[in-house]
């Protein structure tokens, strides 16, 4: 994760708003345009599933398509510069805005409440915490830039209590949705650096910060975000300050890994886990594998024929398409159409995973330069090969329609234990 948070990062592909639209049973058709950091590409006959399919089930989704629209009126803000953006400096894109419609989507998607999460509320919580340190510390506002960062982070860590979350319940969803932080003050490095942006937005917007302030991400367990003057910054310094890119990305990024349904471990990435349990990687050996590992993909395969979608131990599938989704529209990385893919596909949306895995392949080819390959790629490339195979082998077998356990696996809304 420091690896990937704290190099320097670019969209390799546009957005993809335009797969709101509704689609056919026809193949993906690109045009792809390489451009210098990224390209852009077209497609019209593929969508996004999780709120027709809940929607299908009798499961209003009116809540969560509100959110989610919020979600993407925000980041169609971005531009290619503003992507790249410092999140202490960022105008574009409402951030603390953009992570609220995460959290409303995905309160609505599994509370089903007729009520939807009162974003407004807590975007007027995030001001009060501004508004609190203007009345509490107005001494600082005329001081020296180091005066008045260390007045803040007294004023976050101290008088307001918020804490970072412990390595241990990293993936704790309370810590991983910014309403859930803002009232439990304890959260992820991400939330409490997006905080910390928003209070120093709104003090500049007030006009009482004139110097050039940047935020320092620890990638560390333990550290906290906190402000410096960048006049007095050092050239290590660079690695430590996110994007506004790149805090979404990874806000969604924990989410997922939180909820994803299938068990892994740091020696095999999330695709490959599902990709295992769908018997769509080679036969491993006891160096390869361990037989916890494969009683785990059994479990967890077993868990999907019987229409277990959700449990405290093995996440959600909701919220993990949820989140999948939210990436796919981000347009970070080509990897989280391949991720939604393989969620399809144990979802029974055949044509769709085949859909959304073509499309990974197509952009794969038109950006792979000179990129070493490793052990993990390779495994992930041999997975991917598999169950391209397997979906073609799908839809060559006459009378094929979707299963019945497609309903059951979506529409199961009780706990399994």
């Amino acid at each position: 994760m420091v690896g990937t948070m704290a190099a320097t990062l670019s969209s390799p592909f546009t957005p993809l708003t335009s797969l709101l639209r509704p689609s056919s049973s026809k193949s993906t058709k690109l045009h792809l345009q390489p451009s210098c950091s990224h390209f852009s590409y077209r497609t019209a006959d593929v969508k996004l599933l999780l709120h027709d399919a809940l929607d299908s089930l009798g499961i209003d989704t009116s809540h969560a398509r509100e959110a989610r629209q919020g979600f993407l009126s925000q980041i169609e803000k971005f531009s290619d510069v503003e992507r790249e953006t410092s999140i202490s400096i960022n105008r574009s894109v409402d951030l603390g805005k953009t992570a609220l419609y995460i959290a409303a989507e995905d309160d609505s998607l599994i509370s089903h409440s007729s009520v939807p999460l009162p974003v407004d509320a807590f975007i007027e919580r995030l001001d009060d915490l501004s508004m609190g340190y203007c009345s509490t510390y107005t001494s600082s506002l005329c001081s020296s830039p180091q005066n008045f960062l260390h007045s803040l982070d007294n004023y976050l860590y101290v008088d307001k209590g918020f804490r970072r979350s412990s390595l241990i319940n990293r993936f704790e969803p309370r810590d991983l949705y910014l309403h859930s932080v803002l009232t439990r003050r304890s959260g992820s490095a991400l939330m409490l650096s997006l905080i910390y942006s928003e209070i120093l937005k709104m003090l500049r917007l007030w006009g009482l910060v004139d110097f050039d302030c940047e935020i320092y991400y620890p990638y560390d367990s333990k550290d906290l975000p906190r402000g410096y003057d960048k006049k007095k910054s050092k050239e290590s310094d660079r690695v430590h300050i996110l994007t506004s890119q790149t805090l979404l990305k990874e806000v969604l990024r924990n989410l997922k890994e939180a909820f994803w349904p299938f068990q892994y471990d740091e020696t095999r990435s999330l695709f490959l886990s599902a990709a295992n349990a769908a018997n769509c990687v080679a036969t491993p050996n006891a160096i390869e594998d361990s037989g916890f590992q494969l009683a785990s993909a059994k479990a967890a395969q077993h868990r999907l024929d019987r229409g277990v979608w959700t449990s405290v131990t093995f996440g959600d599938m909701r919220r993990a398409m949820s989140a999948c989704e939210r990436l796919v529209l981000l347009g970070s990385d080509p990897k989280d159409l391949r991720d939604y893919s393989i969620l399809l596909y144990h979802c029974g949306f055949y044509d769709h995973s085949l859909q959304y895995l073509t499309l990974f392949e197509e952009i794969k080819g038109s950006v792979q330069q000179n990129q070493s390959s490793t052990g993990m790629s390779r495994l992930e490339d041999d997975a991917t090969e598999k169950l391209m195979m397997r979906l073609n082998l799908i839809f060559m077998e006459e009378g094929w329609s979707e299963p019945s356990r497609v309903r059951k696996f979506l529409g199961n809304n009780s706990e399994p234990w």
